[in-house]
């Protein structure tokens, strides 16, 4: 009697520990876990969030390779039933801002000493100084590609609850988003126009959203 009492504890303890990892935040925490565990994407901030048992995935990695491991690796957590993937591959910068602070500096160095040699000399040199100066400072900026506009308009869609994220299609060419899909009202149209118009880098938001 005992014995059958004790494999029946059992048997419920492994039930819940299985529905406890199948729920959204044992979902996370588990995928968090394989991509920690992963030597192609350990290395890279990959944030996880879960809703009714969908994956999205978001961050920045240096090649295909990793967002696509971290995509599989989602994909065949238990319990997940779809991923949405908003990893951006992004390359590291050429220069940090440091290096480019240096330059300047040496820029300006240069330019102090070439003042000596004469008034002729100083103004080539500062000539130079400029071009390099402007060349750095471009080399700063960060530049808002079609594919960061795009995840973060994405991204802002599943932060809203006034909008169905996950049933609005988001594309982006030369900083034009387009939105496809359809919504519950024209009221979350316009909140999804709203939202897209808003994001950094955005010119024009060109809806095609249906009601329905």
């Amino acid at each position: 009697m005992l014995q059958r009492f004790g494999m029946a504890l059992t048997v419920a303890g492994l039930a819940m520990t299985v529905a406890c990892s199948q729920s959204d935040p044992g979902i996370t925490t588990a995928v968090k876990a394989k991509l920690a565990a992963d030597d192609t994407v350990k290395a890279y901030e990959i944030n996880v969030d879960t809703t009714n048992h969908v994956v999205t995935l978001t961050g920045n990695v240096d090649s295909a390779a990793a967002k696509e491991q971290a995509v599989i690796i989602a994909r065949r957590t238990n319990g997940v039933n779809e991923v949405v993937d908003h990893i951006i591959i992004a390359p590291a910068p050429e220069a940090t801002r440091g290096e480019v602070e240096t330059k300047l500096d040496s820029a300006g160095n240069y330019i102090s000493d070439k003042a000596h040699e004469g008034a002729d000399a100083v103004k080539d040199t500062a000539h130079d100084a400029k071009v390099a100066t402007e060349n750095a400072a471009s080399k700063t900026s960060e530049v808002i590609t079609d594919a960061a506009i795009t995840s973060e308009v994405k991204t802002k869609f599943l932060a809203d609850t006034a909008v169905s994220g996950l049933k609005i299609d988001v594309d982006t060419k030369d900083g034009v988003v387009t939105l496809n899909g359809t919504v519950k009202s024209n009221a979350e149209a316009n909140k999804a126009v709203a939202i897209a118009r808003q994001s950094a880098g955005v010119k024009r938001v060109v809806n095609n959203l249906r009601v329905g």
